[in-house]
């Protein structure tokens, strides 16, 4: 079973995210903050992980690019799911090593969608690394 680890610090879209993966047969943990997050991460590392922009502590920018340049973290795939839908928004985002970026209110099939691909492509980029 793949983990799926979703940083949100607003319960309800905190439940939405949930309950859309749910669904899917992920194990899924939370954080609210990006302190928490991290501390998360050292103790299991996710396969996935959904981040949010505006969080306490490090921001959703802040933590994707730490993970991204972390060699222990870089190969999580990241989505980042955030109600800031400008195209600046989305291009920082990906600037910051984000592999995907929503826009929220997400649609369950686009966001279960996104994070089945993003697995599906880590999954088989370990097997090629590996063999």
């Amino acid at each position: 079973m793949q983990t799926v680890l979703i940083v949100e610090d607003s319960l309800t879209d905190l439940e939405i995210l949930w309950g859309y993966l749910s669904k899917e047969n992920f194990e899924i943990i939370t954080a609210k903050n990006g302190k928490e997050a991290l501390e998360k991460i050292e103790r299991q590392l996710p396969d996935l992980i959904v981040l949010d922009i505006i969080l306490p502590g490090p921001n959703g920018y802040e933590l994707c690019r730490r993970l991204k340049n972390d060699p222990a973290t870089r190969q999580v795939p990241i989505v980042m799911c955030s109600s800031k839908g400008e195209n600046v928004d989305f291009y920082w985002g990906l600037k910051q090593g984000a592999d995907a970026y929503l826009t929220k209110p997400v649609t369950k099939a686009e966001f279960t969608y996104t994070v089945k691909q993003l697995i599906k492509a880590s999954c088989n980029q370990v097997v090629k690394d590996d063999g």
